[in-house]
């Protein structure tokens, strides 16, 4: 009977009595990028993004999230790339990596770093700017407890304060725990502020009134190239030690720096076997850290939204993003920037 309804839909088409049927053509569902709230995130994600869309036609959009939910969305493929990730450091990354869900790509920017840091200042004083000393003998976190004084919590007597990370970073977890693996949870307040943005503010603002701040920072960013700052010493790195500080249940976490900052692109399995393509693109992609950190001071002064910023860089620095990909897409992607 369905053979039969089909030749006689078919004659009715053929003698015009029944229009033809137009197909269907589904719409490419977009990549999803991770929505990154720090800047050198922001401005690296759109220019992945630039790339995808006008080099290889391909739709994209970002999703926003802590940096922990984010990871837990790749491994579930609900998001396809994290174009700024601080690979291996999470547990959950660890887990969705040895589970075979998520795979890092490239050595994105060399010369990456992390720790805690005080503007130059507060060690060797500013003459220029009227600025005695403060901290004269600060070299290591573990001189820290002698100058809570220095770094005193307006909200809190008799405690310093440090400046963590954002809740739901993993670098706040890690921070959190080392206060108590360096004997500081007792005389320093635990800061966290609510955006990276908010950090940047809290930080920048104590600089340029040149008061004493302690605080976690990273590069590549804006503001380590904008001021003059040290950064504490930390004990050596210490493999399993390093564990006791991811874990953020654990109640007897062990000193060390962190582990070896290497940046790369986090990206689903599921997407690195669709996409092969891009997935070599991004595997070769290499920010110089000097133009980058340039890009994003101006992006920060200026207040450029990053899509900007972005297209800015890569007019400003083709032959860096050109080496990433073939002639032809390079070309498409020229082609749309001018």
């Amino acid at each position: 009977m369905n053979g039969f309804r089909r030749l006689l839909a078919a004659t009715l088409v053929a003698f015009g009595v029944l229009a033809s049927p137009v197909p269907v053509i589904a719409a490419q569902a977009p990549i999803h990028f991770a929505d990154l709230n720090w800047e050198s995130g922001s401005l690296i994600t759109d220019i992945l993004r630039i790339i995808v869309e006008k080099g290889y036609g391909l739709p994209t959009d970002t999703l926003p999230g802590t940096t922990i939910t984010l990871e837990t969305a790749l491994a579930n493929n609900d998001i396809q790339v994290i174009g700024e990730e601080w690979a291996g450091r999470s547990p959950v990354w660890v887990k969705a990596e040895a589970e075979g869900k998520v795979v890092s790509l490239g050595d994105t920017v060399k010369g990456a770093t992390e720790g805690w840091w005080v503007p130059e200042y507060v060690i060797k004083g500013d003459p220029a700017k009227g600025i005695k000393p403060l901290a004269p003998d600060l070299r290591s976190v573990s001189d820290l407890p002698k100058y809570k004084g220095v770094f005193s919590d307006p909200e809190t007597p008799g405690k310093g304060r440090f400046l963590n990370s954002p809740i739901g970073w993993t670098s706040e977890v890690v921070n959190k725990q080392k206060l108590k693996a360096y004997g500081l949870d007792d005389s320093y307040v635990n800061f966290r502020s609510g955006s990276g943005a908010a950090l940047d503010a809290e930080i920048s603002s104590s600089i340029r009134r040149g008061k004493p701040v302690l605080f976690y920072y990273w590069s590549p960013t804006p503001l380590l190239g904008r001021f003059k700052l040290i950064q504490l010493q930390e004990p050596p790195f210490d493999a399993e030690a390093w564990k006791t500080l991811t874990d953020a249940d654990h109640p007897n976490p062990k000193p060390t720096r962190s582990l070896a900052s290497k940046l790369s692109i986090g990206v689903s399995t599921p997407f690195q076997k669709q996409y092969p393509q891009i997935a070599e693109f991004f595997s070769k992609v290499d920010f110089p850290i000097d133009p980058l950190n340039k890009a994003l001071a101006e992006m920060s002064e200026k207040h450029t939204p990053p899509r900007q910023a972005a297209e800015a860089f890569m007019k400003a620095y083709p032959e860096v993003w050109r080496a990433w990909v073939p002639e032809d897409v390079a070309d498409k992607v020229a082609a749309e920037l001018k």
